[in-house]
């Protein structure tokens, strides 16, 4: 095989994760970020800085490189449209990049291609959405979302009354029904050039109720076989539909009524998948490399019952990141900590997560709390 360039716009956590999972491959990893203290420039060195959202850097960055792919949705897809029309490879593709950054167009998506989602209405801003309200074309409790640059719970308003109108964005967005939901689940299926796919264990979600973030993960779910062998389905369709290569995190509401529901997609690594540095034979990163290298896509094989925990900065403390209880989390077996390298810390940043095996119930229960209890960034 021979070593192409691969570039990757964003240099999150997500790709110092890719950096270090590329290593035993030899890849020639570039990143193009506005700064190289971010996490991804902290473990590979061909970092390049600009704007992964201005058109020139994007164009002038794909050039150098043979294989194109993205740690963030948030991207110009203009610049990565030119790149695939000289010959680059884009993985995800830029069309592909394009309708699931909109939230708008994703839900459009669904709805054209009959793939289940809860109902919603697309609305300019905040003015029509309370035309919508006084009209009684809506009715609360519903979700607004930010039809853009939404992430990490930003973008997210939970309106449940009159009373929450002043949490309303004044910003073009989708407003979907709320939910009955039972429990929320996510699946990360991945295909390469030669169609090939796999999917990773489908995984419970439990939410930070303060920033609609993820507080921790199960894996396996806890699901019967027929819900189980539905999330595969649905994910197969998806991707199917959409006709990408490259990994695809699908997050889904199993409703009190057994209803599967997509919720969002991400044309990437995801947090729903980052237990799998530890979990799995392959990890996420390690597929989605495979998958958009054309390199084969082997079965995935998890070898214990598996927690991660988001490991989130403090609400109360803003400023230069201290690690509190580190030494006595690592004092656990089967307990692995991941830390991003962010320099600072703010109210509910993502700083890293923490990874548990353990098949035993009781005992994960308890390394559970002792981690969250005893774990915490402060400045």
């Amino acid at each position: 095989m021979k070593n192409k360039k691969l570039g990757v716009l964003g240099g999150g956590q997500l790709g110092r994760m890719l950096a270090q999972e590329s290593i035993p491959y030899a890849v020639d990893l570039h990143f193009l970020d506005a700064d190289p203290s971010f996490p991804a420039g902290q473990v590979c060195p061909s970092f390049h800085t600009g704007n992964f959202n201005n058109y020139d850097d994007v164009l002038n960055f794909g050039r150098q490189m043979d294989i194109i792919t993205i740690e963030i949705e948030n991207v110009n897809t203009d610049a990565l449209k030119v790149l695939e029309s000289e010959g680059k490879r884009v993985y995800p593709q830029a069309s592909v990049i394009e309708l699931i950054k909109d939230k708008g167009t994703q839900k459009q998506f669904y709805k054209k291609n009959n793939l289940p989602t809860s109902e919603f209405i697309l609305a300019d801003n905040k003015a029509a959405i309370l035309q919508l309200i006084e009209d009684g074309h809506l009715k609360y409790p519903f979700v607004q979302k930010s039809r853009t640059e939404g992430y990490d719970g930003r973008g997210v308003s939970l309106i449940r009354s009159s009373q929450d109108d002043s949490k309303l964005m004044d910003t073009s967005s989708v407003i979907e029904s709320l939910v009955d939901i039972d429990k929320e689940l996510a699946i990360s299926i991945a295909v390469n050039e030669s169609k090939q796919k796999i999917t990773f264990p489908v995984v419970e979600m439990v939410f930070n109720s303060e920033g609609n973030l993820l507080d921790y993960l199960l894996s396996p779910a806890r699901i019967g076989e027929d819900i189980n062998k539905r999330c595969i389905e649905l994910a197969e369709k998806i991707v199917d539909k959409l006709g990408m290569t490259g990994i695809l995190a699908i997050e889904l509401f199993l409703t009190k009524n057994g209803d599967i529901l997509i919720n969002e997609i991400a044309p990437r690594t995801h947090n729903s998948g980052h237990h799998t540095l530890n979990a799995s034979n392959y990890s996420q990163f390690e597929i989605h490399l495979r998958s958009i290298m054309n390199m084969p896509l082997n079965p995935i094989e998890q070898y214990k019952q598996a927690v991660m925990i988001n490991l989130l900065g403090d609400k109360d403390y803003t400023g230069d990141a201290i690690y509190e209880g580190l030494e006595q989390v690592l004092s656990l077996d089967d307990v692995y900590v991941h830390l991003y390298g962010k320099k600072t810390t703010k109210p509910l940043r993502k700083m890293g997560h923490v990874n548990i095996l353990e098949n035993d119930d009781n005992v994960l229960d308890e390394k559970i709390e002792f981690v969250k209890s005893s774990l915490k960034v402060k400045a």
